[in-house]
Formats: C-alpha cells, structure tokens, sequence
C-alpha cells in the first residue's frame, strides 16, 4: 500500500547522534525488522517515520510522498509503542474503537463493531471487550495496544517491540498472526526487536543498525549467510556465530584476522582435536561447547548424540566468513 524511503536522515539529541546519514527502502508490503543493540537507532527509526520526530537533515517519504511538514495524524501510520499506550478509563471495546472515531476516518458505526470483534478475536481478548483496561495483564494491555494499530488498516505500520512482553506460546502465535494480517493487508511494516526468531521468521527484509548507521540491508537468508562485518554476522543466528583468530586453521586469506564459524560451519568426526566441555539437549537440537587451542566454540551436533563432557573430537571448518582486523568481511 505504500512504500518507505529515508534519504540521508540524520538525527540528533543534543551531543548524541542517533541516526547518521541513514538511507532506507522499505518496499510496498515489504516486513522489514530492525536489528541492533539499546541506543542503535532503531525507535528513532520508528519515530521519524510516524513524524513524533523530525530529522536534523534528510527526508522521509511515504508512498511516494514527501513527509516533511506532515502531521502524524496525516501520515497514514499506526505505532504500536513498547509501552502500552491505553487509555485507562475507557474499556477494552473502546479503547480499540478509538482510533477509528478520528474525524479523518469517518468510519460507521457498524464498521468499528466489525472491526473492533475481529481484531479482539485474532487477540484472544474477546471475553475482554467490557473489562477496563486497568483490569488487565500487562500481556493482555499489549494486545490491546496492538489492537489499536491493527483496526486502523494504515498503509505503514510501526512496531516498537510489540510482543516482548508475552508470554512464549503466545509471542510465537501472534508472530503467526502478524505476519498473515500483514500479508493480506498488503501493508508496510516496520518492526523492531531483539528476538532473532522473530527476525528470522517474520521479515521480509532485515536492517541492521549500528550506532546510528544502516551497516547492512537484506533478506534474512542473505545477513545470516553473507555478513558483511562480525557486527552483522552477530545479529542473526542462535547459537551465536563464533568469532576466533584466523590464525587457528590454515588457508586463511592474508589480510584475514578472524574467522568467523556458525554452528553449521564447524564440521565434526575430521580435522583436529577438540575436547567437549558441555552438552546442552534441547529437544530438537544438542549444543556442543567444545575447547579447541584454547578458545571456547559452541556448535550443533545430532540430538541423539551419545557424546559426554571430556571427549575429544575432530573439527574442521566448512566455509568459514574471514574478517579483517576491523571487524569487516574480507572473505
């Protein structure tokens, strides 16, 4: 419904620089997810696009239309803050049906009694609709704080950790949710989170902020399989990409100072010894943590593996990433 861009966007508070010289396409129905540790950027992102900021220099787009000067009641965006964002005297009902009583929408009144039970039955906070929004769970608050986004229908949707407040079973059932209304929607979003799961599950695409700057932008597949720095190879992946000196296998590129091996790389039963320190089973998978020259590697190995702590193994790499002595991809 509407496409995003940041040209140039820079931001500012006071002497700390929240976004540097940031450009970003976000396709028409595009699911881009924000990666990047506290203070990276990422809600200031958010923030600019919804106009709650304004950027220092650059522009922000929507749908092909300049936003500079634009109110954010006139942006056709719905934010969904990681705080909950309810009114607390009003009831669950009404505070879903607030956004659609806007004088900009007009929407009827059988429209939002539509809207407001189909978007509380997708929530599992029908039998809600008549409580008091201080009445409720703090997981129970951030449905309805999603709810207030979804009634909407807007062509870009903001997200600002949405789920991290949820219980398990239900993050990873509204991460089914989300993604399906989103896609029947045909909406843009934009969503930031910590959760590599939801990266890896839910994006179309995948940002990943650095102090400030877009190091690197793609779909999920390409940052966990083509890194450009261990930055990026750090935000995707679980068990985390082990990052050790180039030095420790042969045939490593001359400029090369680290070498950096997922899981998957580090093949086991050739090459040479490793001891087990640790075996973790987890149902589906095992971890192995294993010592090798003096540096800790954790891999994945068969989740009926009979290995026990103190064994040795063998280990080779399998098309290892090579990085410089910066941290950038050489290799």
């Amino acid at each position: 419904m509407a496409e995003v861009r940041l040209s140039g966007v820079t931001k500012s508070f006071g002497d700390t620089a929240a976004l540097r010289d940031v450009d970003l396409h976000v396709p028409d129905g595009a699911f881009v997810v924000l990666l990047g540790p506290t203070g990276a950027g990422k809600t200031t992102t958010l923030r600019i696009v919804s106009g709650l900021d304004h950027p220092d220099h650059g522009e922000v787009m929507i749908g092909g239309r300049a936003m500079k000067g634009v109110a954010p009641a006139l942006r056709n965006v719905a934010m969904v803050f990681q705080q909950y964002s309810l009114y607390p005297h009003l009831t669950v009902r009404e505070n879903l049906a607030f956004p659609l009583k806007s004088p900009l929408l007009r929407t009827p009144k059988d429209e939002i009694a539509r809207k407001v039970g189909k978007v509380a039955e997708i929530l599992r906070i029908s039998h809600k609709l008549d409580s008091r929004a201080t009445a409720l769970s703090g997981g129970e608050m951030q449905r309805v704080s999603i709810g207030r986004a979804l009634v909407r229908d807007p062509a870009v949707y903001l997200m600002d950790e949405p789920l991290s407040s949820l219980d398990a079973k239900l993050r990873a059932d509204l991460r089914i949710e989300l993604k399906n209304i989103q896609a029947k929607s045909g909406a843009s979003l934009i969503y930031v989170t910590h959760d590599q799961i939801e990266a890896m599950t839910m994006a179309t695409h995948v940002g990943v902020l650095d102090q400030g700057r877009l190091v690197q932008f793609g779909s999920p597949r390409e940052v966990y399989e083509n890194p450009v720095s261990i930055y990026a190879a750090s935000r995707l992946g679980q068990p985390r990409v082990n990052i050790l000196p180039a030095s420790l296998f042969g045939g490593a590129p001359a400029v090369a100072r680290h070498i950096g091996l997922r899981p998957e790389q580090i093949v086991q039963g050739e090459g040479e010894e490793a001891r087990v320190v640790r075996v973790e089973h987890l149902g589906d998978q095992t971890r192995l943590h294993i010592s090798f020259k003096a540096h800790d590697l954790v891999t994945v190995t068969d989740p009926h593996t009979r290995l026990r702590a103190g064994e040795v193994i063998h280990i080779r790499p399998e098309r290892p990433f090579y990085f410089d002595a910066a941290g950038a991809r050489v290799s």
